[in-house]
C-alpha cells in the first residue's frame, strides 16, 4: 500500500480489502497528463503567492515535467498499489525530489484536481472525435461521389416507397454525423476548466497568483495546448459538485453512437440475399466455424451491439448525480469508467467506420432490377394527374386502384394500353407511363432538392 495525501486523523490503518475496494488507480491514470497540467498551474500559483521559492517551484517542476515526458512516451506505469492518479503522481514526484513533495499538494484538494482533469479528458478528446467525425464524413462523401449517378429505393416503414439517389441516401447519415460534429464543436467552444476550488471553498491562493500561473501554463510549449480555456473558479461549490459537462458530453457520444448503429442496421439489411445491394469490404467480416460460405457483418453488428453500453453509461452518470448533496461526494469517482468507457468505444467505431465505408460496393445489377418494380413510381404518377388538373385526393384514388389492378391481374403497368388505362383517368396514357416510371424521372420531378449529384460540403473545427 503506498503512502497515501490523507490520515493524519486516524488511529487505525484502512481496511485492505476496502482500499482494494475503492482506490481508482486502475482506471484513473488515464487521466495522468491532466494532473500534471493541474500541478504544474498550483505550483506556479505558489511561487507566485511566496509560499515557494523560486528553487522549490523549479525542482517540483521539472520532476513534473520528468513524469509528463514518460506519460507522452508510453513508458508511464502507474503504481498498481496508489489509491489514485494524484497519490500515484505525488508519491513519484517525492521519490525524485525527496519532502519537498510534501508542498505539492499546499493549500488544494483531489476535489479540484478530477473537475479539472476530467473536463481537460472531455476537450482533448472532444478534439479528436471532431477529428474523427471528419475523416468519416469524408468517407460518406467518397462512397456518394463514386456511385453519385446511381439511384436505388427509398423506404419508409421498411416497405419500398419511392426511388432516391445514392448521394441523398449517404447525404442522410451525412448530416446526421454533420450535427453531431456540430454539437461538440459547440461543446467544447463553451468548455471553461476552473482551477482554485479548494475542497469546496476556495483557495487561500490569491486569484492574481492564479492568473499569473494559468498564463505562464498556457505559454508551454511543452503540453502544446492551443486554447486558454483554463480559468479561475467562479463557484467552487459548483465546480467540484458538477457533472454536467460528462453528461453532456456522454450525450453527444450518444447521439453519435445512434447514427453509427442507424446507419450499421442500414449497412447490414442492404447487404443481406434478400436486398443485395451492397458488399461489404471482407476484411471487417468474418466467417463461420461450421457454415463456409458465410461471410458475417460483425464489426456493422458489434457497432449496433454497443449502443446498449453507451447509452447505460449516460444513463449511469444521471443517476449518480440524482441526488447528491452539494458538494463533492464519493459517489462521483464511479463517473470515470463510463466517460472512459464511452469515449473509447466511440473513438474505435469511428475509426472503423471511416475505412468501411470506403469499402462498399453497389450490386448495382441487383438494384437496377429492384428499381424496375412499378409502385416505386406510383407517386410520380398521382403527382403527373395533380399536374394535369386532377384533385390530389382523387389522383391518389385513381392510381391506388390502377396498381391493384396490375398486382390482381399480374400484369406491367407500362404494358398497358391506352384503352384500359383510360378506364382509370382519361388522362392517362402509355407514352407518359413510360416516361414517367424511371429513376431519372422520378429524382428530376423533385424540385424542392438539388438534382442528386452533389454531396455536402465537410465540416472543420475552428483552430482552437
Amino acid at each position: 500500500m503506498s503512502k497515501k495525501l490523507w490520515g493524519g486523523r486516524f488511529k487505525e490503518e484502512i481496511d485492505k480489502d476496502f482500499f482494494q475496494f475503492q482506490k481508482s488507480i486502475h482506471y484513473d491514470y488515464k487521466l495522468a497528463e491532466y494532473d500534471i497540467y493541474h500541478s504544474t498551474i498550483h505550483i506556479s500559483a505558489l511561487k507566485e503567492a511566496k509560499i515557494l521559492t523560486r528553487s522549490e517551484a523549479d525542482k517540483l517542476t521539472n520532476a513534473l515535467m520528468s513524469i509528463f515526458n514518460e506519460i507522452k512516451e508510453g513508458t508511464y506505469k502507474q503504481n498498481s498499489n496508489s489509491e489514485d492518479i494524484h497519490t500515484d503522481i505525488q508519491n513519484r514526484v517525492e521519490k525524485k525530489v525527496g519532502k519537498l513533495a510534501q508542498k505539492m499538494h499546499t493549500l488544494r484538494s483531489r476535489n479540484d484536481q478530477i473537475a479539472f482533469d476530467e473536463k481537460w479528458y472531455c476537450y482533448k478528446e472532444g478534439i479528436y472525435i471532431l477529428s474523427l467525425l471528419n475523416v468519416v464524413l469524408y468517407s460518406l462523401n467518397y462512397l456518394g461521389n463514386k456511385y453519385s449517378k446511381n439511384f436505388i429505393p427509398g423506404y419508409t416503414h421498411t416497405q419500398r416507397a419511392q426511388v432516391v439517389s445514392f448521394v441523398h441516401y449517404t447525404g442522410a447519415f451525412f448530416y446526421m454525423l454533420e450535427r453531431d460534429f456540430e454539437r461538440m464543436d459547440s461543446f467544447l467552444k463553451r468548455s471553461s476548466i476552473y482551477i482554485g476550488s479548494g475542497a469546496l471553498a476556495g483557495s487561500a491562493i490569491p486569484k492574481s497568483a492564479y492568473s499569473y500561473a494559468i498564463k505562464k501554463f498556457l505559454e508551454k510549449k511543452q503540453f502544446d495546448v492551443k486554447t486558454s480555456i483554463s480559468e479561475i473558479v467562479k463557484n467552487p461549490l459548483d465546480n467540484v459538485s458538477s457533472r454536467d459537462f460528462i453528461v453532456e458530453f456522454l450525450s453527444i457520444l450518444s447521439m453519435i453512437q445512434m447514427h453509427l448503429s442507424r446507419m450499421s442496421e442500414d449497412f447490414i439489411l442492404y447487404s443481406t440475399k434478400e436486398f443485395g445491394f451492397f458488399d461489404l469490404p471482407e476484411k471487417f467480416c468474418t466467417g463461420s466455424s461450421l457454415m463456409p460460405h458465410k461471410k458475417n457483418p460483425d464489426f456493422l453488428e458489434l457497432v449496433r451491439g454497443n449502443t446498449g453500453k453507451i447509452y447505460g453509461n449516460l444513463m449511469s452518470i444521471l443517476t449518480t448525480m440524482k441526488g447528491l448533496p452539494l458538494t463533492y461526494n464519493r459517489d462521483m469517482q464511479l463517473d470515470k469508467e463510463p466517460l472512459f468507457s464511452s469515449t473509447e468505444t466511440v473513438e474505435s467505431e469511428l475509426k472503423i467506420m471511416a475505412e468501411f465505408i470506403k469499402g462498399i460496393k453497389l450490386n448495382e445489377k441487383r438494384i437496377k432490377e429492384v428499381l424496375e418494380d412499378e409502385e416505386l413510381y406510383a407517386t410520380e404518377l398521382t403527382e403527373y394527374l395533380v399536374h394535369e388538373g386532377i384533385a390530389f385526393s382523387e389522383a391518389h384514388g385513381i392510381i391506388g386502384k390502377l396498381v391493384r389492378y396490375a398486382e390482381d391481374n399480374d400484369v406491367k403497368i407500362k404494358e398497358l394500353s391506352d384503352k384500359v388505362l383510360k378506364t382509370f383517368s382519361k388522362k392517362l396514357n402509355n407514352k407518359d407511363i413510360i416516361r414517367i416510371m424511371n429513376p431519372e424521372y422520378a429524382i428530376s420531378s423533385k424540385k424542392s432538392i438539388t438534382s442528386g449529384i452533389k454531396t455536402p460540403v465537410i465540416k472543420k473545427a475552428k483552430k482552437r
